[in-house]
């Protein structure tokens, strides 16, 4: 919230292009990274797949020893195990606690709290386990795992367990706790080093397990929450036909189905006894699995909600592993997305987003073991054309008038977003010099327009209803 207040006070006005992005390389000499998260301060910590986590200082450098180093309990064969994820407690910066999700030497998921020693170190004899969770096959482990912005809770996302086609339909089985989202209490004691939130939608229910908070999903190798709203964004990792995107509302009271192994995206994949009556939720945005260049495994990101890359603003990114392609996914208008692919990027192997203590975006290669920033490619682009466009009266109370009597350029589209980046209205199809539109409907406070050209330029207003 506060850093998009600070968008709002000082950059009124700026052009970019929303659907180019460049890659600047920010570190290297990493090993198999995949997973980056802060720990409230301006460096980053990147998980290697071995055992180690690294950090990155705020000019690039990376410490040559290791903050964590755990290889000895990790297994790293094939491509789906070793230390997959980390993730900071809400307190971190005053118990010193942090959580990992690898793959232990017999094969199984492991979710285990450490404890800091320096800024610069942890000991890794202050393993504390909190679920083990035996794994029948060696891939489809999940592997994410991030605290809820709203809720402090700890959210573990966790694979079907493997081969193909989820054999033993372990993502339905609420018995089980493999292909799911889980959702436990780190403060709390009730089922050990851990508790459960009494709000999980399955508590009490004696055919679920307590630590569920949704199912059906086959491989959610990432996941994330927005920032700004603390909205859901998971991406499920398909089968042969579709990868695919949910995203869950931040009020959510959690049990969704998201349909795996029923349904792979909005694709019937098995009409296997209880698949014609389930109710499942579907995904927000979807691609084929396939094509050229060859799709076939979703990395998923976060939706941008930092302050210096405005082109980007409120896109969700991803990447496909196989074609090295970057895309986003961008709510058009309120509940309806549509999903774009920008470009293959050179690097590739893209395993894990990241996000800093800014929300500024960062992507990591798995083959060349180089960190990037996510720059939005235009932003130095000046266009004087929707620079001179006049937006009034601002403040304003029922109607707002944009003026391109000065500019030789129409516009395409205004969109209006609320202070947390929630789309609230989109406005197309003008001809005319002189636009009007009613503001009637929108609440007293401030709000965000972006006016678009025909060319994809965007310039970006604050906005004050009185």
């Amino acid at each position: 919230m506060k850093k998009i207040t600070l968008f709002l006070a000082y950059c009124i006005i700026s052009i970019s292009y929303a659907q180019d992005i460049s890659l600047e390389t920010y570190a290297t000499g990493l090993s198999s990274p995949v997973n980056i998260k802060h720990g409230g301060d301006d460096r980053l910590f990147v998980v290697e797949r071995a055992g180690f986590i690294r950090i990155i200082n705020t000019n690039g450098t990376l410490n040559p020893t290791p903050f964590l180093d755990i290889d000895d309990r990790v297994i790293n064969f094939g491509g789906e195990q070793g230390l997959l994820a980390m993730a900071f407690h809400p307190d971190y910066a005053t118990n010193g606690y942090f959580y990992v999700n690898y793959i232990d030497n017999a094969g199984n998921t492991v979710i285990s709290r450490f404890t800091r020693s320096t800024s610069n170190t942890a000991d890794s004899s202050t393993e504390a386990i909190l679920l083990n969770i035996t794994q029948p096959f060696s891939n489809h482990n999940g592997g994410d795992m991030h605290f809820g912005p709203n809720d402090g809770y700890l959210y573990i996302s966790t694979g079907d367990g493997g081969s193909g086609g989820d054999p033993g339909n372990r993502s339905q089985n609420l018995t089980l706790l493999l292909g799911k989202m889980l959702r436990i209490d780190v403060n709390g004691t009730s089922n050990g080093n851990y508790g459960i939130p009494a709000d999980n939608p399955f508590v009490g229910n004696a055919s679920a397990l307590d630590e569920i908070w949704a199912y059906g999903l086959r491989n959610p190798w990432r996941f994330s929450f927005d920032r700004s709203n603390g909205d859901l964004w998971i991406a499920d990792v398909g089968q042969s036909s579709r990868e695919e995107i949910n995203k869950v509302d931040a009020s959510s009271t959690g049990g969704e189905n998201y349909g795996w192994k029923c349904f792979e995206g909005t694709s019937i994949f098995s009409t296997i006894t209880g698949c014609n009556t389930i109710t499942h939720e579907p995904p927000v945005a979807e691609y084929n699995y396939g094509g050229n260049p060859f799709k076939c495994s979703i990395t998923g990101g976060y939706r941008y909600q930092g302050t210096t890359q405005t082109g980007l603003q409120n896109l969700y990114f991803f990447a496909d592993y196989c074609s090295n392609e970057i895309g986003y996914v961008e709510e058009t208008s309120p509940d309806n997305f549509s999903l774009t692919f920008i470009n293959a990027f050179a690097g590739g192997g893209w395993s894990s987003f990241g996000e800093d203590i800014n929300g500024e975006l960062y992507i990591c290669s798995l083959n060349n073991g180089t960190i990037y920033r996510i720059l939005d490619a235009n932003l130095s682009v000046e266009d004087e054309t929707i620079s001179n466009i006049k937006m009034y009266p601002n403040p304003t109370k029922d109607n707002l008038t944009f003026d391109l009597l000065n500019t030789s350029n129409q516009v395409s589209k205004i969109k209006i977003h609320d202070i947390q980046g929630k789309l609230i209205q989109t406005f197309s199809n003008f001809n005319e010099q002189l636009i009007t539109i009613s503001t009637k409907s929108l609440t007293s406070g401030f709000y965000i327009v972006e006016i678009i050209n025909s060319r994809g330029n965007k310039s970006v207003r604050k906005l004050i209803v009185e």
